[in-house]
């Protein structure tokens, strides 16, 4: 199977029924396959061959949907770049990856002749929505690329379907993740790890095709983008929003549209912890799911107290093998702080620095087998090697995921903190979730970020970055209740409550900027 089979097989099954619900529009199945199979016949009519890199730079929406499984149908590669990547980082991915075609929004315009001028490899610049008034015709500006209007290919392109061209160990994607280094990098999925990936997840998640899916996340974030692959799969509904910015008219969507899943990462779940929700009819919802970021157990329970008819998901995963734990919902009462088990037709096991499997109660990285386990990082063979290793067949890999773990004697996995987050004070190793864990615990703490800080004494000192109910808190209080929880070497030195943290263009919270910040808040511990 191939990854557009699961919008043909689904266009061939169900034809009328709604695929896609975004802004004004509500396209059917057989709609979505006529668009993307005339996005692919002009593709290749200007010269995209198998495995070419196609690269789409839209926000979330209609042409972006169909660009993807447009970029398929060609026989190429999809690389979905976040709308708000800008300039430098936009021409680095596209060189990175040497993308010959780009699908971009009309307004970028004076984005995309700096890019045309700076990215030699794009042939074909597809231009979607008109440019802004007065703007005139695109320049070609030292660039042989042909520019083509979106809209009028979907005007008068062939809507016939495209040989397949591709066998399922051919790439499908390219997803950029800066990781711990902050250097993009290329993960490499074939068809056969998305196919693989998106069908395990629809198992454990018991999707069916009466599912009405919302996607708020980027389709250039995994999970964004794994929401609509696993719908079309299923034959569901998904409704595509750009973001969650707006959280009223996000609920409001949900219960206009009956949906019945809700995909979030922690900073929405945090947000929706701190609304009145009476106002809206959430009845629809039959389940809520978590990744990117651990949940922390406090606000499982909330999220239980506020949405008692749904079930929750507390999963765990990278973009190096998509989706790798997540917990059982029966298990949710008595494993709160536990990320689960592997996902179905994977294994997973704790190692030490040296390779060797740990028993069950020990810390060490977490090691992945599976179809998942992507194809590596495109053209960088030494960050390939260092997370993808020889596996227990000959030429197999392994995922190792740079993620500290401890195991139960029943198989359950915990989350400890990535390796290079881990803090070293007094001598002693403090993992930040261990900190911030207890931090949630206290009533008006609505975001919480532990990081270490250089420090001339202790090597480095713990720092927590709160957003806090101020009439509630002060410094004074958190630290007070960090000591009555923690031990000594674990209770933070400098405490800073802010009103939002940084996050990254997925949602997660970004502690890199934490680790710099010079002007702070402090409270110390003496």
């Amino acid at each position: 199977m191939l990854v557009q089979d699961f919008l043909e097989n689904s266009a061939d099954r169900l034809p009328e029924k709604v695929a896609l619900v975004c802004d004004d529009q509500r396209l059917s199945y057989a709609e979505i396959e006529s668009m993307a199979n005339r996005l692919a016949n002009a593709m290749r009519e200007h010269g995209v061959k198998r495995g070419d890199r196609i690269a789409i730079y839209l926000p979330n929406s209609v042409p972006g949907v169909v660009g993807i499984f447009a970029a398929l149908k060609a026989g190429g590669v999809f690389v979905v770049i976040n709308s708000t990547t800008k300039q430098d980082k936009l021409i680095s991915i596209l060189n990175n990856c040497r993308a010959t075609t780009l699908l971009a929004a009309g307004r970028n315009r004076e984005l995309v002749q700096a890019v045309l001028a700076a990215v030699p490899s794009i042939k074909t610049y597809i231009q979607s929505g008109p440019a802004p008034q007065g703007a005139g015709a695109l320049p070609a500006f030292n660039s042989d690329a042909a520019l083509l209007q979106y809209e009028d290919i979907q005007r008068d392109g062939s809507d016939s379907r495209p040989p397949r061209v591709n066998i399922d160990l051919d790439l499908a994607c390219l997803i950029y993740t800066s990781g711990s280094t902050g250097e993009p990098k290329g993960v490499m999925s074939d068809h056969s790890n998305v196919v693989f990936a998106a069908g395990s997840i629809v198992e454990y998640l018991r999707n069916i095709e009466s599912d009405i899916v919302i996607g708020m996340l980027p389709l250039s974030f995994d999970y964004g983008l794994y929401q609509l692959l696993m719908v079309f799969k299923f034959g569901g509904t998904l409704v595509l929003e750009r973001s969650f910015t707006y959280p009223a008219a996000i609920l409001k969507r949900i219960q206009d549209e009956r949906v019945t899943g809700f995909p979030g990462v922690p900073t929405i779940y945090a947000m929706l912890l701190k609304m009145d929700l009476s106002e809206f009819d959430l009845s629809s919802l039959r389940y809520l799911s978590n990744t990117a970021a651990a949940l922390p157990p406090s606000h499982i329970q909330q999220l239980q107290a506020k949405f008692p008819w749904a079930t929750i998901y507390s999963m765990y995963g990278l973009t190096e093998t998509k989706r790798t734990l997540y917990l059982p919902p029966e298990q949710l009462d008595q494993r709160a702080d536990s990320v689960g088990i592997p996902i179905p037709g994977t294994e997973c096991w704790v190692v030490d620095d040296h390779g060797n499997r740990l028993p069950p109660g020990k810390v060490g990285e977490l090691v992945v087998r599976g179809r998942h386990v992507m194809r590596g990082y495109w053209e960088d063979p030494i960050m390939t090697a260092q997370r993808y290793r020889p596996g227990l067949l000959p030429g197999e890999r392994l995922c190792y995921t740079g993620d500290l773990f401890r195991m139960d004697e029943q198989g359950f996995f915990y989350f400890v903190g990535r390796k290079d987050d881990i803090i070293k004070t007094r001598g002693e190793k403090v993992a930040p979730k261990e900190v911030e864990a207890v931090l949630y615990k206290l009533d008006g703490i609505l975001e919480a970020a532990v990081v270490g800080v250089p420090d001339p004494v202790l090597g480095e000192a713990v720092k927590a970055v709160v957003v806090a109910d101020r009439a509630k808190l002060s410094e004074a209080q958190i630290l007070a209740h960090c000591r009555a929880s923690l031990e000594d070497f674990m209770v933070p030195q400098q405490v800073e409550i802010r009103d939002e943290l940084p996050k990254t263009a997925s949602g997660k919270i970004d502690k890199k900027p934490l680790k710099q910040s010079s002007s702070l808040d402090i409270a110390f511990d003496q």
